[in-house]
């Protein structure tokens, strides 16, 4: 009886853990297109003065304010979950990313990083997928890292007297060459943002490009695999090799019995 009525208080205390969970999962499922947009959005805001450097005063300051509020919109929804989560120290540890990307932005040399909410939304869709879908997804970010880290280089290094890195062009040059650690050292950032931005480059790249290889690699092995498999037509002319020889001692087997 004791342990039974130890089982029953336990029960509201998991119901009530089973319940935060649920609510948690349920507002990550219904805002995760809403917030894919909005991360669309903030690409497009941050990117559109740096493309355009003679943009007029007005829309340059109606994207900076854009800008400020889907931070805070993003700033809102990490509050949120972590208001949804039962545990709240171990959501913190296990979304570090998450909180490094709303706080770090804050300093000037590393507002390029606000980019990476855009990765850090697309991201959750990446979870439980098949390889295959994990693969184009992992290509699809890698291209993503590629163009949003040269608008994050040109951003820092454009307008300086001694910079090398001038237009959008040069610096998506620079970004492919980075990522793939060729560095032919024609272009390189001068500014202590490019830097870090190229060191975030390079360190985020290396995992992405050996899996994307390692990928492609593994589907070609599969289709080799595939090619090479006897047909079907073969497989089933075994079993029915099988099948007579397994009547032929059955048959035997009657035969003994009437002996």
């Amino acid at each position: 009886m004791t342990r039974k009525n130890a089982d029953v208080r336990h029960l509201p205390i998991q119901n009530q853990v089973m319940s935060s969970e649920e609510r948690l999962r349920s507002w990550e499922r219904a805002t995760a297109y809403p917030l894919t947009a909005l991360s669309l959005l903030f690409i497009g805001v941050y990117a559109w003065p740096v493309l355009d450097p003679g943009l007029d005063s007005g829309r340059r300051q109606a994207c900076e304010v854009a800008d400020v509020v889907i931070w805070a919109l993003f700033c809102v929804e990490y509050l949120v979950r972590l208001r949804l989560a039962r545990g709240k120290r171990r959501f913190v540890r296990t979304h570090w990313f998450d909180l490094a990307v709303l706080i770090l932005p804050v300093l000037r040399p590393l507002r390029a990083l606000r980019l990476l909410n855009a990765l850090r939304v697309l991201n959750r869709h990446a979870v439980a997928w098949t390889r295959g879908r994990l693969a184009i997804y992992v290509i699809s970010a890698t291209s993503l890292i590629v163009l949003m880290a040269a608008l994050a280089v040109l951003d820092a290094e454009q307008g300086l007297p001694d910079s090398r890195i001038h237009s959008y062009p040069e610096a998506l040059w620079w970004a492919v060459c980075t990522i793939t650690t060729v560095g032919y050292g024609d272009l390189y950032p001068m500014t202590v943002e490019g830097r870090l931005v190229a060191g975030t480059l390079m360190i985020g790249g290396l995992g992405l490009i050996g899996f994307t290889t390692g990928s492609l690699a593994s589907w070609i092995v599969d289709r080799i695999s595939d090619t090479e498999r006897p047909s079907g037509t073969a497989t089933r002319a075994d079993v029915a090799m099988l099948l007579q020889e397994i009547r032929a001692l059955k048959a035997e087997v009657e035969a003994l019995k009437k002996e």
